[in-house]
């Protein structure tokens, strides 16, 4: 998972914050680094796999909500996803999720 290319993806596609953009492309890189989507769904996670499900989100949602709508999804399917959810977005360089 190539986190800035995911963040430059992000902005095109959804805008948002650049926090909301850096935490939300590190949690990928971690949930990525985890494994995880490649043991239940088949492969790895990639950026355009992202930015798909993303777009299934509800219409009007902002991009905290778009990735966590995914990842309740990903919850509810197999378990184990709630830690990759962001909680907190900070505005300055220490984002702090998961709190």
């Amino acid at each position: 998972m190539d986190a800035r290319r995911l963040e430059s993806a992000l902005a095109e596609e959804f805008g948002g914050s650049d926090a909301e953009r850096r935490v939300i492309a590190r949690q990928a890189r971690d949930l990525a680094d985890s494994g995880k989507p490649k043991r239940d769904r088949g492969h790895a996670l990639t950026v355009p796999d992202v930015l798909r499900h993303l777009r299934d989100a509800p219409e009007g949602s902002t991009l905290v909500e778009r990735w966590n709508w995914w990842l309740g999804a990903l919850e509810t399917a197999y378990g184990g996803y709630d830690r990759f959810t962001v909680r907190v977005v900070e505005d300055d360089d220490e984002l702090d999720v998961n709190r």
